[in-house]
Protein backbone atom coordinates (compact mmCIF):
# COMPACT_ATOMS: atom_id res chain seq x y z
CA UNK A 1 0.00 0.00 0.00
CA UNK A 2 1.45 3.50 -1.01
CA UNK A 3 2.10 5.79 1.77
CA UNK A 4 0.88 9.12 0.99
CA UNK A 5 3.23 12.26 2.77
CA UNK A 6 0.46 14.51 2.99
CA UNK A 7 -3.19 14.21 2.70
CA UNK A 8 -3.05 16.44 -0.10
CA UNK A 9 -0.78 14.05 -1.96
CA UNK A 10 -3.51 11.23 -1.44
CA UNK A 11 -6.36 13.05 -2.61
CA UNK A 12 -4.37 14.18 -6.19
CA UNK A 13 -3.94 10.23 -6.29
CA UNK A 14 -7.14 9.38 -5.75
CA UNK A 15 -8.17 11.41 -8.56
CA UNK A 16 -5.28 10.38 -10.98
CA UNK A 17 -6.07 7.21 -10.57
CA UNK A 18 -9.91 7.11 -10.82
CA UNK A 19 -9.36 9.55 -14.13
CA UNK A 20 -6.51 6.90 -15.37
CA UNK A 21 -8.95 3.99 -14.87
CA UNK A 22 -11.79 5.31 -16.95
CA UNK A 23 -9.30 5.94 -19.18
CA UNK A 24 -7.84 2.74 -19.74
CA UNK A 25 -11.26 1.53 -19.59
CA UNK A 26 -12.28 3.80 -22.71
CA UNK A 27 -15.17 5.72 -20.18
CA UNK A 28 -13.75 9.36 -20.65
CA UNK A 29 -16.38 10.33 -22.62
CA UNK A 30 -19.38 8.80 -20.66
CA UNK A 31 -21.09 10.46 -17.69
CA UNK A 32 -18.92 8.07 -15.40
CA UNK A 33 -16.43 10.95 -14.92
CA UNK A 34 -19.37 13.03 -13.14
CA UNK A 35 -19.27 10.28 -10.65
CA UNK A 36 -15.91 10.84 -9.25
CA UNK A 37 -15.93 13.31 -6.69
CA UNK A 38 -19.02 11.48 -4.71
CA UNK A 39 -16.90 8.00 -4.76
CA UNK A 40 -13.75 9.84 -3.30
CA UNK A 41 -15.54 12.20 -1.04
CA UNK A 42 -18.55 9.58 -0.14
CA UNK A 43 -20.01 11.64 3.10
CA UNK A 44 -21.87 12.18 5.40
CA UNK A 45 -18.83 14.10 7.48
CA UNK A 46 -16.90 16.72 5.74
CA UNK A 47 -12.85 15.50 6.33
CA UNK A 48 -10.61 18.51 4.73
CA UNK A 49 -13.00 21.34 4.55
CA UNK A 50 -15.91 23.17 5.83
CA UNK A 51 -18.58 20.70 3.88
CA UNK A 52 -18.61 17.70 2.02
CA UNK A 53 -20.19 19.79 -0.70
CA UNK A 54 -17.05 22.15 -0.94
CA UNK A 55 -14.65 19.32 -1.10
CA UNK A 56 -16.41 17.77 -4.54
CA UNK A 57 -16.34 21.08 -6.15
CA UNK A 58 -12.52 20.86 -5.05
CA UNK A 59 -12.29 17.38 -6.72
CA UNK A 60 -14.04 18.34 -9.43
CA UNK A 61 -11.63 21.61 -10.28
CA UNK A 62 -8.44 18.24 -9.41
CA UNK A 63 -10.51 15.98 -12.17
CA UNK A 64 -10.39 19.00 -14.85
CA UNK A 65 -6.46 19.60 -14.21
CA UNK A 66 -6.23 15.83 -14.64
CA UNK A 67 -7.93 16.00 -17.48
CA UNK A 68 -5.07 18.59 -18.95
CA UNK A 69 -6.50 21.70 -17.16
CA UNK A 70 -6.76 25.07 -19.36
CA UNK A 71 -5.08 24.22 -22.37
CA UNK A 72 -4.80 27.80 -23.68
CA UNK A 73 -2.85 28.73 -20.36
CA UNK A 74 0.59 28.49 -21.17
CA UNK A 75 1.45 27.70 -17.39
CA UNK A 76 2.62 24.14 -16.65
CA UNK A 77 0.56 24.65 -13.18
CA UNK A 78 -2.53 26.37 -12.15
CA UNK A 79 -4.21 27.97 -9.29
CA UNK A 80 -7.82 25.98 -8.26
CA UNK A 81 -9.54 28.58 -7.25
CA UNK A 82 -12.17 27.10 -5.32
CA UNK A 83 -9.37 25.72 -3.22
CA UNK A 84 -7.47 28.87 -2.65
CA UNK A 85 -9.22 30.78 -0.06
CA UNK A 86 -8.03 29.81 3.64
CA UNK A 87 -4.31 31.33 3.73
CA UNK A 88 -4.48 35.07 5.42
CA UNK A 89 -3.76 37.95 2.77
CA UNK A 90 -0.16 39.21 2.44
CA UNK A 91 0.48 41.74 4.78
CA UNK A 92 2.91 43.65 7.08
CA UNK A 93 1.63 43.61 10.99
CA UNK A 94 2.48 44.47 14.39
CA UNK A 95 2.94 41.25 16.47
CA UNK A 96 2.25 41.12 20.74
CA UNK A 97 6.62 42.15 21.17
CA UNK A 98 6.10 45.63 19.93
CA UNK A 99 7.14 47.23 23.41
CA UNK A 100 5.72 50.87 22.64
CA UNK A 101 9.41 52.36 22.61
CA UNK A 102 10.33 55.90 22.14
CA UNK A 103 12.48 55.67 19.63
CA UNK A 104 9.52 55.21 17.09
CA UNK A 105 11.92 54.14 14.30
CA UNK A 106 9.64 52.04 12.32
CA UNK A 107 7.48 54.86 12.06
CA UNK A 108 10.38 57.18 10.71
CA UNK A 109 11.54 55.04 8.20
CA UNK A 110 8.37 54.30 6.69
CA UNK A 111 7.77 55.82 3.17
CA UNK A 112 4.14 56.37 2.96
CA UNK A 113 3.32 57.75 6.75
CA UNK A 114 1.69 53.91 7.03
CA UNK A 115 2.54 53.68 10.62
CA UNK A 116 1.00 55.45 13.39
CA UNK A 117 1.04 54.98 17.34
CA UNK A 118 -2.28 54.53 19.03
CA UNK A 119 -2.24 53.98 23.31
CA UNK A 120 2.18 53.09 22.96
CA UNK A 121 2.09 50.66 19.98
CA UNK A 122 2.64 50.88 16.52
CA UNK A 123 -0.51 50.29 13.98
CA UNK A 124 -0.20 50.04 10.65
CA UNK A 125 -2.70 51.71 8.08
CA UNK A 126 -2.85 49.06 5.45
CA UNK A 127 -4.82 50.68 2.81
CA UNK A 128 -1.29 53.25 2.57
CA UNK A 129 1.51 50.47 3.31
CA UNK A 130 3.27 49.17 0.24
CA UNK A 131 4.91 45.92 1.95
CA UNK A 132 8.51 47.44 1.70
CA UNK A 133 9.57 46.43 4.76
CA UNK A 134 11.49 49.12 5.89
CA UNK A 135 9.74 48.69 9.43
CA UNK A 136 10.88 44.94 10.03
CA UNK A 137 14.42 46.23 9.67
CA UNK A 138 13.96 49.13 11.65
CA UNK A 139 12.23 47.33 14.61
CA UNK A 140 14.67 46.60 17.13
CA UNK A 141 12.27 43.98 18.98
CA UNK A 142 11.18 42.16 15.79
CA UNK A 143 8.05 42.77 16.68
CA UNK A 144 7.09 43.68 12.88
CA UNK A 145 6.67 40.85 10.54
CA UNK A 146 5.31 40.06 6.79
CA UNK A 147 3.07 36.98 6.98
CA UNK A 148 3.44 35.79 3.43
CA UNK A 149 1.13 32.80 1.56
CA UNK A 150 3.60 30.09 1.45
CA UNK A 151 2.85 29.73 -2.13
CA UNK A 152 4.53 33.54 -2.58
CA UNK A 153 6.97 33.18 0.00
CA UNK A 154 8.25 30.52 -1.66
CA UNK A 155 8.02 31.22 -5.44
CA UNK A 156 11.74 32.04 -6.75
CA UNK A 157 10.91 34.30 -9.83
CA UNK A 158 7.41 36.27 -7.67
CA UNK A 159 5.62 34.77 -10.01
CA UNK A 160 2.40 34.40 -7.98
CA UNK A 161 0.85 37.53 -6.70
CA UNK A 162 -2.82 38.39 -4.94
CA UNK A 163 -5.73 38.73 -7.80
CA UNK A 164 -8.54 41.03 -7.10
CA UNK A 165 -10.83 38.30 -6.03
CA UNK A 166 -8.09 37.62 -3.44
CA UNK A 167 -6.83 34.08 -4.80
CA UNK A 168 -3.20 33.18 -5.46
CA UNK A 169 -2.79 34.02 -9.41
CA UNK A 170 -0.17 32.92 -11.58
CA UNK A 171 2.01 35.15 -14.11
CA UNK A 172 2.75 33.00 -17.22
CA UNK A 173 5.89 35.25 -18.41
CA UNK A 174 7.45 34.71 -15.20
CA UNK A 175 7.00 31.30 -13.90
CA UNK A 176 9.80 28.84 -14.58
CA UNK A 177 7.47 25.58 -14.17
CA UNK A 178 9.51 24.62 -11.21
CA UNK A 179 6.68 22.91 -9.83
CA UNK A 180 7.84 24.87 -6.04
CA UNK A 181 4.21 26.13 -5.40
CA UNK A 182 3.17 22.81 -5.57
CA UNK A 183 4.66 21.77 -3.12
CA UNK A 184 4.33 24.35 -0.77
CA UNK A 185 0.64 25.19 -0.63
CA UNK A 186 -0.59 24.15 2.59
CA UNK A 187 -4.06 23.36 0.69
CA UNK A 188 -3.38 21.68 -2.28
CA UNK A 189 -4.58 24.55 -4.58
CA UNK A 190 -1.99 24.42 -6.82
CA UNK A 191 -1.80 21.83 -9.08
CA UNK A 192 0.12 20.65 -12.04
CA UNK A 193 -1.06 19.84 -15.77
CA UNK A 194 -1.61 16.47 -16.21
CA UNK A 195 -1.45 14.35 -19.33
CA UNK A 196 -2.38 11.24 -17.96
CA UNK A 197 -4.99 10.71 -20.22
CA UNK A 198 -2.81 11.48 -23.48
CA UNK A 199 -0.48 9.34 -22.01
CA UNK A 200 -3.03 5.77 -21.62
CA UNK A 201 -4.32 7.10 -25.16
CA UNK A 202 -0.83 7.37 -26.86
CA UNK A 203 -0.06 3.48 -24.84
CA UNK A 204 -3.46 2.30 -26.10
CA UNK A 205 -3.04 3.29 -30.23
CA UNK A 206 0.60 1.73 -30.16
CA UNK A 207 -1.74 -1.26 -30.65
CA UNK A 208 -3.89 -0.14 -33.26
CA UNK A 209 -1.46 1.51 -35.42
CA UNK A 210 1.38 -0.46 -34.94
CA UNK A 211 4.11 2.15 -33.59
CA UNK A 212 6.25 1.57 -30.66
CA UNK A 213 5.79 3.27 -27.17
CA UNK A 214 9.24 3.61 -25.34
CA UNK A 215 9.42 4.99 -21.63
CA UNK A 216 12.64 7.16 -21.14
CA UNK A 217 12.93 6.60 -17.11
CA UNK A 218 14.44 9.34 -14.93
CA UNK A 219 17.50 8.65 -12.94
CA UNK A 220 15.54 9.65 -9.74
CA UNK A 221 13.21 6.79 -9.76
CA UNK A 222 15.01 4.34 -7.29
CA UNK A 223 13.65 4.83 -4.09
CA UNK A 224 10.31 6.56 -5.49
CA UNK A 225 8.36 2.85 -6.03
CA UNK A 226 8.06 -0.17 -3.96
CA UNK A 227 10.05 -3.06 -5.14
CA UNK A 228 13.04 -3.26 -7.54
CA UNK A 229 13.89 -1.54 -10.55
CA UNK A 230 13.81 -4.69 -12.58
CA UNK A 231 9.98 -5.17 -11.05
CA UNK A 232 9.39 -1.58 -12.03
CA UNK A 233 10.27 -2.54 -15.91
CA UNK A 234 8.74 -5.25 -16.12
CA UNK A 235 5.25 -3.10 -15.09
CA UNK A 236 5.75 -0.59 -17.49
CA UNK A 237 6.09 -3.01 -20.19
CA UNK A 238 2.78 -4.75 -18.92
CA UNK A 239 1.31 -1.07 -19.29
CA UNK A 240 2.08 -1.19 -23.05
CA UNK A 241 5.73 -0.02 -23.23
CA UNK A 242 7.32 -1.45 -26.18
CA UNK A 243 10.64 -1.12 -24.12
CA UNK A 244 12.33 0.80 -21.17
CA UNK A 245 15.04 3.13 -21.48
CA UNK A 246 17.19 5.19 -18.98
CA UNK A 247 17.24 8.91 -19.25
CA UNK A 248 20.72 8.74 -17.39
CA UNK A 249 21.47 6.67 -21.16
CA UNK A 250 21.04 10.24 -22.10
CA UNK A 251 22.71 12.24 -19.66
CA UNK A 252 26.25 10.13 -20.50
CA UNK A 253 25.64 11.41 -24.29
CA UNK A 254 25.04 15.02 -22.49
CA UNK A 255 27.76 14.96 -20.19
CA UNK A 256 30.35 13.84 -23.37
CA UNK A 257 28.37 16.84 -25.75
CA UNK A 258 28.58 19.59 -22.94
CA UNK A 259 32.70 18.66 -21.94
CA UNK A 260 33.56 18.84 -25.98
CA UNK A 261 30.93 22.48 -25.84
CA UNK A 262 33.22 23.20 -22.40
CA UNK A 263 37.09 22.42 -24.16
CA UNK A 264 35.68 25.69 -26.79
CA UNK A 265 33.90 27.79 -24.46
CA UNK A 266 36.29 28.00 -21.77
CA UNK A 267 33.55 29.03 -19.40
CA UNK A 268 29.72 28.08 -19.03
CA UNK A 269 26.49 26.43 -17.09
CA UNK A 270 24.79 22.80 -17.60
CA UNK A 271 21.76 22.71 -19.66
CA UNK A 272 19.91 19.52 -18.38
CA UNK A 273 17.65 21.52 -15.78
CA UNK A 274 14.84 23.13 -17.78
CA UNK A 275 13.29 25.56 -15.17
CA UNK A 276 16.96 26.57 -14.78
CA UNK A 277 17.25 27.21 -18.48
CA UNK A 278 13.90 28.85 -18.99
CA UNK A 279 14.69 30.95 -15.90
CA UNK A 280 18.12 32.56 -17.14
CA UNK A 281 16.01 33.06 -20.55
CA UNK A 282 13.03 35.28 -18.89
CA UNK A 283 14.60 36.58 -15.67
CA UNK A 284 18.77 37.21 -16.22
CA UNK A 285 18.84 36.93 -20.27
CA UNK A 286 22.06 38.16 -20.13
CA UNK A 287 23.46 35.45 -18.78
CA UNK A 288 21.64 32.77 -21.40
CA UNK A 289 24.93 32.51 -23.67
CA UNK A 290 26.65 31.18 -20.75
CA UNK A 291 24.08 28.55 -20.92
CA UNK A 292 25.23 25.06 -22.87
CA UNK A 293 23.60 24.52 -26.00
CA UNK A 294 23.63 20.91 -25.38
CA UNK A 295 20.12 18.96 -25.55
CA UNK A 296 18.83 17.85 -22.32
CA UNK A 297 19.45 13.73 -21.34
CA UNK A 298 15.49 13.56 -21.74
CA UNK A 299 15.92 14.65 -25.44
CA UNK A 300 19.32 13.26 -25.82
CA UNK A 301 17.99 9.60 -24.72
CA UNK A 302 14.87 9.96 -26.83
CA UNK A 303 16.67 11.79 -30.31
CA UNK A 304 19.05 7.79 -29.82
CA UNK A 305 15.78 5.90 -29.58
CA UNK A 306 14.21 7.57 -32.70
CA UNK A 307 17.32 6.96 -34.46
CA UNK A 308 17.10 3.15 -33.97
CA UNK A 309 13.72 2.75 -34.44
CA UNK A 310 11.32 5.07 -36.96
CA UNK A 311 8.55 3.79 -35.54
CA UNK A 312 8.67 4.75 -31.88
CA UNK A 313 7.29 7.44 -29.87
CA UNK A 314 9.03 8.74 -26.40
CA UNK A 315 7.52 9.23 -23.10
CA UNK A 316 9.36 10.60 -20.47
CA UNK A 317 9.26 10.07 -17.09
CA UNK A 318 10.05 11.68 -13.98
CA UNK A 319 9.13 13.82 -11.12
CA UNK A 320 9.60 17.30 -12.84
CA UNK A 321 6.56 19.80 -13.88
CA UNK A 322 9.34 22.26 -15.95
CA UNK A 323 9.44 18.77 -18.31
CA UNK A 324 6.40 19.04 -19.47
CA UNK A 325 7.22 22.60 -20.83
CA UNK A 326 10.13 21.49 -22.28
CA UNK A 327 8.77 18.55 -24.53
CA UNK A 328 6.46 20.82 -26.33
CA UNK A 329 9.44 23.61 -27.07
CA UNK A 330 10.69 23.52 -30.92
CA UNK A 331 14.03 23.43 -29.77
CA UNK A 332 13.74 19.65 -28.67
CA UNK A 333 12.54 18.92 -32.27
CA UNK A 334 9.77 16.47 -31.87
CA UNK A 335 12.27 14.15 -29.85
CA UNK A 336 9.66 13.40 -27.38
CA UNK A 337 5.92 12.32 -27.44
CA UNK A 338 4.56 13.17 -24.13
CA UNK A 339 6.18 13.90 -20.77
CA UNK A 340 4.56 12.07 -17.42
CA UNK A 341 5.36 12.50 -13.58
CA UNK A 342 6.35 9.69 -11.02
CA UNK A 343 3.03 10.66 -9.18
CA UNK A 344 1.34 9.93 -12.85
CA UNK A 345 2.87 6.70 -13.45
CA UNK A 346 1.75 5.35 -10.14
CA UNK A 347 -1.82 6.15 -10.51
CA UNK A 348 -1.94 4.65 -14.03
CA UNK A 349 -0.67 1.20 -12.62
CA UNK A 350 -3.11 1.47 -9.68
CA UNK A 351 -5.79 1.78 -12.11
CA UNK A 352 -4.72 -1.05 -13.99
CA UNK A 353 -4.37 -3.34 -10.84
CA UNK A 354 -0.85 -4.19 -11.40
CA UNK A 355 1.31 -5.10 -8.22
CA UNK A 356 5.01 -3.97 -8.42
CA UNK A 357 6.39 -6.78 -5.85
CA UNK A 358 4.76 -9.07 -7.68
CA UNK A 359 6.18 -8.45 -11.22
CA UNK A 360 9.29 -10.32 -12.58
CA UNK A 361 12.64 -8.80 -13.10
CA UNK A 362 13.26 -6.87 -15.94
CA UNK A 363 17.18 -5.89 -16.43
CA UNK A 364 18.13 -2.45 -16.85
CA UNK A 365 21.31 -1.64 -17.38
CA UNK A 366 22.12 1.11 -19.59
CA UNK A 367 23.94 4.06 -17.94
CA UNK A 368 26.62 4.47 -16.36
CA UNK A 369 26.95 5.11 -12.46
CA UNK A 370 28.25 9.16 -13.89
CA UNK A 371 24.81 8.94 -15.66
CA UNK A 372 22.88 8.23 -13.02
CA UNK A 373 24.03 10.33 -11.09
CA UNK A 374 22.64 13.24 -12.83
CA UNK A 375 19.45 12.32 -10.33
CA UNK A 376 21.23 14.12 -7.18
CA UNK A 377 22.84 17.31 -6.83
CA UNK A 378 27.15 17.94 -8.02
CA UNK A 379 26.03 14.74 -10.66
CA UNK A 380 26.04 16.70 -13.93
CA UNK A 381 29.36 18.45 -13.03
CA UNK A 382 30.91 15.17 -11.91
CA UNK A 383 30.06 13.59 -15.33
CA UNK A 384 31.18 16.73 -17.17
CA UNK A 385 34.96 16.55 -15.27
CA UNK A 386 34.67 12.09 -16.17
CA UNK A 387 33.79 13.12 -20.22
CA UNK A 388 36.87 15.95 -19.81
CA UNK A 389 38.97 12.93 -18.55
CA UNK A 390 38.14 10.47 -20.87
CA UNK A 391 38.35 12.67 -23.87
CA UNK A 392 42.21 13.20 -22.82
CA UNK A 393 41.45 17.28 -22.21
CA UNK A 394 44.04 19.93 -21.34
CA UNK A 395 40.83 22.24 -20.10
CA UNK A 396 40.43 21.94 -16.11
CA UNK A 397 36.85 22.06 -15.23
CA UNK A 398 36.76 23.87 -11.80
CA UNK A 399 32.54 23.15 -11.04
CA UNK A 400 30.26 24.85 -8.69
CA UNK A 401 26.79 22.75 -8.38
CA UNK A 402 24.01 24.88 -7.62
CA UNK A 403 20.50 23.95 -6.37
CA UNK A 404 17.39 26.02 -6.00
CA UNK A 405 17.22 29.60 -7.94
CA UNK A 406 18.45 31.99 -5.14
CA UNK A 407 22.41 29.82 -5.69
CA UNK A 408 22.05 29.77 -9.23
CA UNK A 409 20.72 33.47 -9.09
CA UNK A 410 23.95 34.17 -7.20
CA UNK A 411 26.35 32.84 -9.04
CA UNK A 412 25.15 33.75 -12.68
CA UNK A 413 25.48 36.97 -11.19
CA UNK A 414 28.97 36.64 -10.68
CA UNK A 415 29.75 34.62 -13.44
CA UNK A 416 28.78 37.26 -15.97
CA UNK A 417 30.68 39.82 -13.97
CA UNK A 418 33.60 37.83 -14.24
CA UNK A 419 33.95 37.43 -10.58
CA UNK A 420 33.27 33.48 -10.09
CA UNK A 421 36.28 31.94 -9.38
CA UNK A 422 34.55 28.07 -10.90
CA UNK A 423 34.29 28.23 -15.06
CA UNK A 424 31.65 25.36 -15.07
CA UNK A 425 28.66 25.89 -12.79
CA UNK A 426 25.98 23.07 -12.48
CA UNK A 427 22.41 24.96 -12.62
CA UNK A 428 19.51 22.45 -10.94
CA UNK A 429 16.27 24.61 -9.50
CA UNK A 430 15.17 22.30 -6.63
CA UNK A 431 16.82 22.22 -3.96
CA UNK A 432 19.50 18.88 -4.13
CA UNK A 433 18.83 18.13 -7.79
CA UNK A 434 16.07 16.25 -9.10
CA UNK A 435 15.94 13.55 -6.34
CA UNK A 436 13.92 16.28 -4.71
CA UNK A 437 11.47 17.05 -7.76
CA UNK A 438 8.21 18.55 -7.03
CA UNK A 439 6.34 15.85 -8.15
CA UNK A 440 8.02 13.01 -7.03
CA UNK A 441 6.19 10.42 -5.08
CA UNK A 442 8.52 10.58 -1.86
CA UNK A 443 10.88 13.51 -0.55
CA UNK A 444 13.14 12.63 1.64
CA UNK A 445 16.61 12.63 2.10
CA UNK A 446 17.15 8.97 1.53
CA UNK A 447 16.33 9.84 -2.47
CA UNK A 448 20.02 10.85 -2.53
CA UNK A 449 21.77 7.81 -1.27
CA UNK A 450 19.26 5.73 -3.26
CA UNK A 451 20.87 7.03 -6.61
CA UNK A 452 23.97 6.69 -5.30
CA UNK A 453 23.73 3.11 -4.66
CA UNK A 454 21.99 2.74 -8.07
CA UNK A 455 25.04 4.60 -9.64
CA UNK A 456 27.08 1.87 -8.19
CA UNK A 457 25.27 -1.13 -9.71
CA UNK A 458 25.58 0.16 -12.93
CA UNK A 459 27.99 -2.23 -15.39
CA UNK A 460 29.37 1.03 -17.15
CA UNK A 461 31.94 2.54 -15.36
CA UNK A 462 32.83 5.82 -18.21
CA UNK A 463 30.58 7.72 -19.74
CA UNK A 464 31.81 6.56 -22.78
CA UNK A 465 31.25 3.11 -22.39
CA UNK A 466 33.56 1.12 -20.45
CA UNK A 467 32.16 -1.83 -18.05
CA UNK A 468 33.36 -3.54 -15.32
CA UNK A 469 33.99 -6.34 -17.21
Amino acid sequence: MRYYETRVQSLKDNVLTEVARLAWNERLDTGDILNIPESIIPGPEAQMRCCIYKERAIVSSRVKMAMGGDRANPAMVEVLPIACDECPVTEISVGPSCRGCLAHRCVEVCPKGAISIVDHRSVIDHSKCVLCGNCISACPYGAIVKNMRPCEKNCPVKAISMGEDRKAAIDPAKCIACGECVVQCPFGAIMDKSYITDGVRLLQGSRKWGYHVYCVLAPSFVGQFEGTPGQLVTALKKLGFHDVAEAAMGADLTAEAEAAEFEEKGKMTSSCCPAFVRFVEQHMPEAAPLVSHTPSPMVMAARRIKEQDPDARVIFIGPCVAKKLEFQQGKTQGAVDLVLTFEELYAMIAARGIELTEQEETPLDQASGFGRGFAAGGGVAAAVKQALKERGSEVEANCLACSGIDECRLALLKMTKGVLSENFMEGMACQGGCVNGPVGLIRSKKNKAAVANHAKEATKTTVGGGDRT
